[in-house]
């Protein structure tokens, strides 16, 4: 099996080094519209050669591990494939790409979104394991041709994933709470400290807590800017629910109501009894 990765950043870079070490796989190679990613990449050993888009195209697998507005444009650009090749995105909301995805390709097509990353980006951030023993989301895969389905399960079962199944719509609302409000909240706490006079005393003392709230802060600003304006309803829902929590608490504290306040608290300590 012949892989081709369009993306070479955190995700991509990485789903590069695991593949490489899979039995099945004949060969990995990539493309990057970044000139520095390419070098980076090459150098990395991430893939085995550079190519260009019109090359992939001949691969059996395709991974679009890019931005949401870039998977829509180069669905476009794959609608001359062979039927029996499989097309799997990695984008971080999948409704507006599913529903962006030509017909005549859609059943090439497979929804995916890997729960894993961290706050660094580019080739030098790929870490081998990163998908390992982490959860993916596979969205409509009803859709899918049964190729294209048997593949795409084989491949992130090899990659030791826990996979889950759900409908587009769903998985962007659930999205939204789990990692793109975290998101949003993270460049706010940053921003806060940010905009205080003694910012550089304040964060002298900085320590786990702080680090551990702030450390989404050091993503990507452009493509949280497309996850953040193609989720923008889930995500405005999130936050709001978000605020009226905050809000809650606030009047608690305000009015010395600490038995509510412990409560809360208690509340909340309950997520990691689901978590652990």
């Amino acid at each position: 099996m012949n892989v081709a990765i369009v993306g070479l950043g955190l995700m991509g870079g990485s789903l590069a080094l695991s593949l490489k070490k899979l039995t099945f796989i004949d060969s990995v190679v990539g493309s990057d519209h970044n000139k520095e990613h390419i070098k980076d990449a090459l150098k990395l050993g991430l893939v085995n050669e550079i190519v260009k888009f019109e090359e992939i195209k001949k691969c059996d697998v395709i991974f679009l591990a890019i931005p949401v507005n870039g998977v829509i444009s180069a669905l476009k650009d794959l609608r001359d494939i062979s039927q029996d090749t499989t097309i799997i995105d990695l984008g971080s909301t999948k409704e507006l790409i599913v529903s962006s995805v030509p017909h005549a390709i859609r059943k090439n097509f497979v929804a995916a979104h890997p729960m894993t990353g961290t706050e660094n980006f580019g080739p030098q951030a790929a870490i081998e394991e990163l998908y390992n023993n982490q959860s993916v989301v596979l969205c409509d895969l009803e859709d899918s041709g049964e190729l294209q389905r048997k593949t795409a399960r084989k491949i992130f079962k090899a990659l030791g994933m826990k996979k889950y199944f759900m409908r587009s719509h769903e998985h962007d609302r659930h999205a939204a709470f789990i990692s793109h409000m975290p998101h949003a909240i993270s460049f706010s706490i940053a921003n806060t400290v940010m905009k205080q006079e003694n910012k550089h005393n304040i964060l002298a003392l900085a320590a786990g807590g702080f680090r551990s709230m702030s450390r989404l802060a050091k993503s990507s600003p452009r493509m949280w800017e497309d996850i953040f304006k193609q989720n923008k309803s889930n995500l405005l829902e999130a936050i709001e629910l978000f605020e009226g929590e905050l809000s809650e608490l606030k009047k608690s504290i305000q009015n010395d109501e600490w038995e509510k306040v412990n409560k809360t608290m208690e509340n909340g300590n309950g997520l990691h009894d689901i978590l652990d």
